[in-house]
């Protein structure tokens, strides 16, 4: 089992930026593909950005493509989203997931995850 606790998420102005982590806590060996996933109000999920963890290789949805980051402390503990020029369409809660993969696993944002958090609130204002 893997917990995951994000945080990180706030209030800003549209042009702003913000930096998400996500916390990974329990066994966490074979979780080895991370992603950021975000729902508002009313839409489905959507994906947002993947990482495998071992190969430091990311995928990012076209609407965050440019704008985000998605990265990793050096233990693989705690995943980042870095977001910038935030949109008042980025307005969402953020959620944090894992799931198993090896370090040739490509992680792709239409995968299943196993593990999710609790979310981060994210609210862009114009």
């Amino acid at each position: 089992q893997e917990q995951l606790v994000e945080s990180g998420g706030g209030s800003v102005q549209a042009g702003g930026s913000l930096r998400l982590s996500c916390v990974r806590a329990g066994n966490t060996v074979n979780s080895n593909c991370m992603a950021w996933f975000r729902q508002a109000p009313g839409k489905e999920r959507e994906g947002v950005a993947t990482l495998n963890v071992l190969a430091s290789r990311a995928h990012y949805a076209d609407s965050v493509q440019g704008r985000s980051t998605i990265s990793r402390d050096n233990a693989g503990k705690t995943v980042y989203l870095q977001l910038n020029s935030l949109k008042p369409e980025d307005t969402a809660m953020y959620y944090c997931a894992a799931r198993f993969g090896w370090i040739s696993t490509e992680c792709d944002l239409d995968d299943e995850y196993q593990y999710w958090g609790q979310g981060t609130q994210v609210t862009v204002s114009s």
